[in-house]
């Protein structure tokens, strides 16, 4: 039987969210193409 693997909210995030994002020059360019199509998000 396989184990399952359950994907981790938390853990995703610190990977790929908004926080992790504004430490790198094109994560902070990411975010400001984000808010240019959404406005502030």
């Amino acid at each position: 039987m396989k184990t399952n693997i359950r994907s981790s909210n938390k853990k995703h995030s610190k990977k790929t969210g908004y926080r992790t994002r504004q430490k790198t020059k094109g994560g902070r360019k990411t975010n400001a193409r984000q808010r240019a199509r959404h406005g502030s998000f």
